[in-house]
């Protein structure tokens, strides 16, 4: 497990690095401040990619391909993000989709993009200083539990400077967010909703095969459904949806969402919907190949293994995401006759320099 140890106190040596430099400057420095600091280095120098695009920093094993496609209910409210040498660190990088829903939701999914990076770096920085998490202490927690810890923090926060911007309106409207910070051998994934990343690795027999690294938070799911219980929620499906389970108030025929974990959607915050994310870690070894992130736009008519297939089976890895979304759009239309495409995103992450 020492690979965790080096990415941790690696970070904490570039965020100490630079909190040494503005302390000089202005005697004071902390967490929101560090994270402001690389996220103005990092648009500087075109780390961040936040449309569709490739990303491929030289000397850098990532490379990732990106792509997002409106689909027939409007404005696209799926929206992306790549972030090469995240933390100042050149093997980290921090991607995220995120899929909008309701009348702001397009808004939402691009205001929690923009905050929640940053937001995980300034409690990265504060575990960093704070000597409840001293990683030379015996007694104290793992690796692991400060990332989790700190990417529960960091989405708690996003979620209460949601509720209080004074220019998005999010009480009906919010969005899902599946993130994965990548360095070296370490992989971590947090996800709020039902987007989904699924690994792609190599079985004993040479054949590439699916492993879902991700929950898909639906109000059924058992753990699910019994907490929206408990807050007096609802779950069920309505007629003309048979097998689409929602989550609504207690005596409103409303919001009816089809997850049950989101930023935003403040009117049922109260009644079962967290915005808690699932942490979990992932050691990747030479047989894993690479990790594809979509919306549901895409999981809705692709399986995980005909998804590892079309990337796997692509000439160029700069197209991977493209054919990947194209591929869902034309199952959409094939095996959904009458239902409007849902938007689709997915960003797909190689692991390796080398081809496949």
């Amino acid at each position: 497990m020492g690979h965790f140890s080096s990415m941790f106190n690696g970070l904490a040596r570039s965020l100490s690095l630079k909190k040494g430099r503005e302390n000089s400057r202005n005697g004071n420095y902390n967490g929101t401040e560090a994270a402001e600091s690389m996220d103005k280095g990092a648009k500087k120098n075109d780390f961040i990619l936040r449309s569709s695009g490739t990303v491929n920093v030289d000397g850098s094993k990532n490379f990732a391909s990106v792509f997002s496609k409106r689909g027939e209910k409007g404005v696209n409210q799926d929206c992306v993000i790549v972030w090469e040498e995240f933390g100042c660190q050149k093997d980290m990088i921090f991607c995220g989709v995120f899929d909008g829903h309701g009348p702001w939701g397009h808004f939402v999914a691009k205001c929690v993009r923009e905050s929640l990076p940053s937001s995980l770096l300034s409690n990265l920085f504060e575990a960093s200083t704070d000597s409840d998490f001293d990683l030379d202490s015996d007694k104290l927690l793992h690796e692991f539990d400060i990332w989790k810890h700190s990417y529960t923090k960091a989405c708690a926060a996003v979620d209460h400077e949601l509720e209080q911007h004074p220019k998005i309106d999010s009480f009906y409207s919010g969005t899902t967010s599946l993130t994965i910070v990548r360095q070296g051998e370490a992989l971590f994934t947090a996800n709020v909703g039902d987007s989904r990343a699924v690994l792609a690795t190599t079985s004993e027999d040479g054949n590439l095969v699916p492993v879902q690294l991700t929950i898909d938070f639906k109000p059924n799911l058992p753990q699910e459904a019994e907490r929206i219980k408990q807050c007096n929620g609802r779950v069920f499906c309505v007629d003309d949806e048979p097998g689409v389970h929602r989550l609504w108030l207690p005596e409103d025929q409303s919001p009816g969402l089809a997850m049950s974990r989101a930023f935003g959607d403040y009117c049922v915050k109260d009644f079962g919907l967290t915005s808690v994310p699932d942490v979990i870690e992932r050691s990747i070894t030479s047989k894993d190949q690479f990790v594809v992130l979509a919306t549901d736009g895409v999981w809705d008519v692709i399986s995980n293994e005909e998804a590892v297939q079309i990337v796997s089976s692509t000439p160029e890895r700069a197209k991977a995401a493209k054919r990947l979304v194209q591929s869902a759009g034309c199952a959409w239309r094939r095996k959904r006759r009458g239902i409007a495409m849902d938007d689709i995103s997915a960003i797909v992450l190689f692991f390796h320099s080398s081809p496949l």
